[in-house]
Formats: structure tokens, C-alpha cells, sequence
């Protein structure tokens, strides 16, 4: 009896540990619809905790923006810092961590190391012409940028090295999956985010815009959906419906043309910023964000009290921005959606109430920064060199002698020209 006893008490155990595990996803299990806002019964004190905390991100982000380039930086690398803490944390298993002392440590040196190296490569000819009042500063900054390549590329396999030397016996596979998943963060993180900096110095128009059309679709969605919201989206995001993305893609492509026309009228949003101070910008706006105004037929002045329009080119651009993040930038988000129901997460964090974690609020951002860029250099800039780019290379790249000779060089051959002229 005893033995019968003994054997017996461990299968409802198990029974019981099977039926948890079967719960995990319960979504899967039920209608897509059943899971709408409309059919939320808590979707009001969710909805009232999800508009306080935009209310602070929106007021903290405009009182960044007012600051400036350099602050609008600092807060990318702060979401970039959390971000990867969150990744980070994902797979993280801290049984096995507790006997890798210093692992973590080893995760960080990596990050820290991507950073440097392409924050680096954005800002160092901004960093460069900063420094061009002090000679000393100067040589010093242009020397490190010279080496910058190889100190980021030493700081790497010394972190490499250590990952060598640290691996242990029946650990071998949980450390080569943290050592992929550590370069894949740096991949998803620095890879798109570096275009954010990048959009930043060429105007905090192109950086703000593409940003603020986001929370605009996201916002919309939601009131869209919460109110009117009947026919589901897509699996991934059961909460998602067609009402809610068409009603965002409207109101998404007004506010892009309109926002536009308001932003583009700020020099402090347009000018680019060729270096690291904060001084306040004052630049020609260029044809982009020049008014052209545009007399309406006379059967619209009798409904309407306007007579002509003014509009900046640059809001037939915005149209396309704003037509990228209603269609294209919200599959960032169906994305996040499938990896964390691959990881039976809910949110990839706590740290915004009613939101989730940093990752969650900067799925569709990502993807939309890396638009914005691309968009900007291919239909936007004009791709030739202006001659503060060629000083500024000659400045960086050649000693004072061969500067000396470039000098001697130049003069010849504008002699020659004037002779051959004359």
C-alpha cells in the first residue's frame, strides 16, 4: 500500500503542471473578435491610464524638442539604453546567469561598443568643425576619428576574447544563444536608431515629423477602434481592426500635410546642424520650405471665406511620410506583436503605464526613421557637394604641408584658366 501510495502522488502533479502550461496563449484558443476593445469590459480605466502617460510622454517630448539637437539625441540613446535592457532581459534565464559571473558585464560591453562606433561615424565631422577654434582640440579629435575604426574593431574582439574565455562546461549552449541574441539586439537597435541621429542634424523637421505622424496613427487607431471598431485586422494583433486602420490612415495623411505647412515655417526645425553646439539656427529655408500661394477658383470663395492658399512644397513630401507611417510603419508593430507572442509575453516591459515597455511604443518608429532617412537623401537632398563639405574634408584629412600644396596647386591652375581666358 505504501508503494501504491508513493507511486501515485506524483501524476496529478504533473497533470496539473500540463494543464498550466496549455494556458499560456489562451488568445489562440478563442474567437478573434472576442478580444476587440469594443468588447473590452475595462477598456475605459485602460484607456484613462494609456492617456495619462501620453499625456507626460507627449509634454516631455515637445520640452526636448524645444532644446534641441543635442538633447533629442540624449533621449534616443536613453530609449536605446532601455530597449536593450529590455531585449536583454527577454531571454535572460537567471538560474543560468548566477553561474556566469560577469556576463551580463559582457552584454553591456558589446552595446557600449556599437554605440561608440556609430555614433562616431555620425558625428564626427560635426564634432570636428566644434573643435576648429581650438588647434589643439582639433588635432586631438581629428587624430582619434582617424583611428576611430580600429579602437572600435579592438574593443570588439577584447569582448570577444572575454566570451571565449568564459565559456563552461554543459553551458556552451545557453552562452553561444545569449552571444547571438546580444548581436541581434545590436542589430535591431543601432542599425535603425542610427538613422534617427542621422535625420536629427539634417533638420529636426525631418526627425519630429515622421515621429509625431506615428503617435498620430497610434492614437488614432486606437480611438478608431475603441469606438467604432467591428472587423478584425490581422491575427497577430487581435485587438487590431480595419475600422481603426483606415480611420488612422486618414487622419494620418491630413495631419502629415498640415503639420507640415507649421513645422516647415521654424528655422529652428529646418536648418541642419553642422556641429555639436547649442546655439539657435538661422539658415535660407530653401525652396522646400518657401510658401507658394495658389489663387482657389471663385466657386470655392463662395463656400469658403479663402481666396488663395499658401503651401510649402516640402508638405507633397510629407504626403508621402504620412501615406508610409498609416500603410507601411504599423507592420513594425504586427512584427513586435508575433515575437512576443513567440515568447508568450504580453509586454517587452512596465516601464510606461498602460503602454508596456520602451519597445513597445518604438516598434513602428524604427521602421519609420529608417523610412525617413531614405526618403530624404534619395528624393529630398540634392546630391552634389557644397564647398563647406570640401573644406571641411581638406581640414580633416590632410596635414598642414599638403594643405600648403593643395593651396600652391589651386593657384596655378585658376592662373592657368585666367590666362587661357584672357
Amino acid at each position: 500500500m505504501q508503494k501504491d501510495n508513493s507511486s501515485s502522488t506524483p501524476a496529478p502533479a504533473r497533470l496539473r503542471h500540463r494543464r498550466r502550461s496549455n494556458e499560456v496563449i489562451p488568445e489562440d484558443s478563442k474567437a478573434n473578435g472576442s478580444h476587440l476593445l469594443v468588447n473590452d469590459h475595462n477598456k475605459y480605466r485602460s484607456m484613462l491610464i494609456r492617456a495619462y502617460s501620453s499625456i507626460w510622454m507627449i509634454g516631455g517630448f515637445a520640452f526636448i524638442v524645444y532644446m534641441g539637437h543635442l538633447y533629442i539625441m540624449a533621449m534616443v540613446v536613453v530609449i536605446q539604453i532601455f530597449m536593450a535592457r529590455e531585449l536583454f532581459n527577454l531571454l535572460r534565464k537567471a538560474h543560468e546567469d548566477k553561474r556566469l559571473p560577469g556576463f551580463r558585464l559582457l552584454n553591456w560591453h558589446f552595446f557600449f561598443t556599437a554605440m561608440l562606433f556609430v555614433y562616431g561615424r555620425l558625428l564626427s565631422q560635426r564634432l570636428v568643425n566644434t573643435m576648429t577654434t581650438d588647434r589643439f582640440l582639433y588635432q586631438l579629435v581629428s587624430s582619434l576619428f582617424k583611428y576611430h575604426m580600429a579602437i572600435c574593431y579592438f574593443l570588439y574582439i577584447a569582448g570577444f576574447m572575454w566570451f571565449i574565455l568564459t565559456l563552461k562546461k554543459k553551458m556552451y549552449k545557453y552562452q553561444f544563444g545569449q552571444y547571438a541574441w546580444t548581436h541581434m539586439i545590436l542589430i535591431v537597435v543601432f542599425t535603425q536608431s542610427s538613422f534617427t541621429v542621422a535625420s536629427i542634424f539634417e533638420g529636426i523637421f525631418w526627425f519630429l515629423l515622421p515621429a509625431t505622424l506615428i503617435v498620430i496613427n497610434d492614437i488614432a487607431a486606437y480611438f478608431f477602434g475603441f469606438f467604432f471598431g467591428r472587423t478584425p485586422l490581422i491575427k497577430l494583433s487581435p485587438k487590431k481592426t480595419w475600422e481603426g486602420f483606415i480611420g488612422a490612415s486618414v487622419t494620418t495623411i491630413i495631419s502629415a500635410f498640415m503639420l507640415a505647412n507649421v513645422m516647415g515655417r521654424f528655422p529652428w526645425l529646418t536648418c541642419p546642424r553642422k556641429d555639436l553646439s547649442t546655439a539657435w539656427l538661422h539658415c535660407d529655408p530653401g525652396p522646400l520650405f518657401k510658401p507658394q500661394h495658389f489663387t482657389l477658383p471663385g466657386w470655392v470663395s463662395q463656400w469658403f471665406p479663402w481666396k488663395e492658399v499658401s503651401i510649402l512644397p516640402v508638405q507633397w513630401h510629407a504626403l508621402c511620410l504620412g501615406l508610409f507611417a498609416s500603410i507601411i510603419a504599423p507592420f513594425g508593430g504586427f512584427f513586435a506583436s508575433g515575437f512576443k507572442r513567440a515568447f508568450k509575453i504580453k509586454d517587452f516591459g512596465d516601464s510606461i503605464p498602460g503602454h508596456g515597455g520602451i519597445t513597445d511604443r518604438m516598434d513602428c518608429q524604427m521602421v519609420m526613421a529608417v523610412f525617413a532617412y531614405i526618403y530624404h537623401q534619395s528624393f529630398v537632398v540634392q546630391q552634389n557637394l557644397s564647398v563647406d563639405t570640401i573644406l571641411n574634408q581638406i581640414l580633416m584629412n590632410l596635414t598642414f604641408k599638403e594643405q600648403q600644396a593643395l593651396y600652391i596647386k589651386l593657384g596655378e591652375i585658376l592662373q592657368e584658366r585666367l590666362v587661357g581666358k584672357s
